[in-house]
């Protein structure tokens, strides 16, 4: 691993009455509002919070960061001229967002990959930004810490031969993100013995998808649907859906964890609504984010994106602090410094990264391990971890089971 240490820079960052002499903005490209707006709304305090607690433990090489947080409103032209505007006009070192795969493919695409600036997503899944690291698309600019949907698709599927679901309707977003995610689901279901009855794609932002239910319904007899949406539009199908007779047994994907889907829809028709998430494998820094987020941001610690968005802010302050400021050029390889395998172990908080900065500023090894757990990247910025296997009961997101990355791997082993 190629280690980037400028212990002169980072020890400015000791010193609190140095740490305001200057400012190092971050851009933030994020789901504010529109069908996506409860992930960035989490997302963004958590990377707030994330950049309070390293500023308070004296700054990153010489200088407090801060924000400048543009609002994508859920809508790929949005979150591309946002960042353009931050890249180009101004100048920031790197980008953490968007939060979903459909904003986060085109900033990669069209901005940061050909300008060279680190881009870090805190819930982007779609194995299409793997694909783009396999083809050489990224420029090695692209990191996330949410593992791929090629393995909640798996777990998924796990979960739902588990649960007896055995024949299963899907409606899904017809975009990116929808698309894998039947694909990364289907096959493995199907290898397991399962029944995929219909596969009906939707257009987001309708006032009725009463077609959509009626097609999805149309080849008989369903154990279970499988919803792949956002909170919003995932609503308005699920209650058409349970209008028209539907089985009131739902498969549901990471992003339909949510208090706005299931206030929406009501708790009584949900009591069978299973759902994945990427999981965590708890640490110190685990403990201190569920402690005090909602303190800081008013928002409860498992909101979906709130765990791995602090994690993303964390890494990003981290890789400014060892590339000795924010040169665009070394933050890539200096983001993978802040995970060295051989460093010690880092967690999150004020008195953990004021330790983080004096070892840097010795020309030592630091490994970051993150409020959902040891973080480790792969060549494409991809990570590995664990899944959280949920059930809506009484309203309340709960925590069921949970599926290792050991366990991923023997299933994928299984149905090969």
């Amino acid at each position: 691993m190629k280690r980037i240490l400028l212990a002169s820079a980072a020890a400015l960052a000791l010193t609190p009455g140095l740490a305001a002499a200057c400012e190092i903005t971050v851009g933030l490209v994020l789901e504010l509002t529109g069908p996506a707006g409860e992930y960035g709304q989490a997302s963004a305090k958590s990377v707030e919070m994330a950049f309070r607690d390293l500023n308070e433990a004296g700054g990153v090489a010489g200088c407090t960061l801060k924000t400048d947080t543009r609002d994508s409103q859920t809508q790929a032209n949005v979150a591309v001229d946002a960042a353009t505007q931050l890249v180009q006009v101004e100048k920031v070192p790197a980008i953490i967002g968007g939060v979903i795969s459909p904003m986060s493919i085109p900033i990669l695409t069209s901005v940061t990959a050909p300008a060279g600036v680190l881009q870090v997503s805190p819930a982007s899944s779609s194995p299409t930004l793997t694909a783009l690291g396999r083809e050489g698309k990224t420029g090695g600019v692209f990191f996330r810490t949410i593992t791929s949907d090629a393995l909640q698709g798996v777990a998924a599927a796990q979960f739902a031969i588990d649960r007896g679901f055995k024949k299963i309707a899907i409606i899904h977003q017809n975009n990116d993100f929808g698309v894998n995610m039947v694909k990364e689901f289907s096959d493995p279901f199907t290898a397991m013995g399962g029944t995929v009855v219909s596969v009906t794609p939707y257009n987001g932002k309708q006032s009725s998808y009463a077609s959509e239910v009626t097609a999805a319904m149309a080849a008989g007899e369903i154990d279970a649907l499988y919803l792949v949406s956002d909170p919003v539009d995932g609503a308005t199908i699920a209650r058409t859906w349970i209008s028209q007779g539907g089985v009131q047994k739902f498969l549901l994907n990471d992003g339909m964890n949510s208090e706005d889907f299931i206030g929406a829809v009501g708790k009584e028709y949900l009591g069978e609504a299973f759902g994945t998430s990427s999981g965590t494998d708890p640490t110190a820094s685990t403990e201190y984010f569920n402690a005090n987020y909602k303190d800081f941001s008013g928002i409860d610690p498992a909101a979906p994106a709130a765990d791995r968005s602090y994690d993303a802010g964390a890494l990003v302050g981290l890789a400014i602090a060892i590339a000795g400021g924010p040169d665009r050029a070394k933050l890539p390889d200096a983001l993978r410094a802040a995970v060295d395998p051989a460093g010690e172990p880092i967690y999150a908080g004020k008195e953990e990264f004021a330790k983080a900065l004096a070892l840097i500023a010795e020309g030592k090894p630091i490994r970051y391990e993150g409020v959902i757990g040891p973080v480790h990247f792969d060549d494409y910025g991809d990570i590995a971890g664990p899944f959280r296997l949920w059930q809506i009961v009484d309203g309340v997101v709960t925590t069921v089971g949970e599926m290792s990355t050991d366990d991923i791997e023997a299933v994928k082993a299984k149905i090969k």
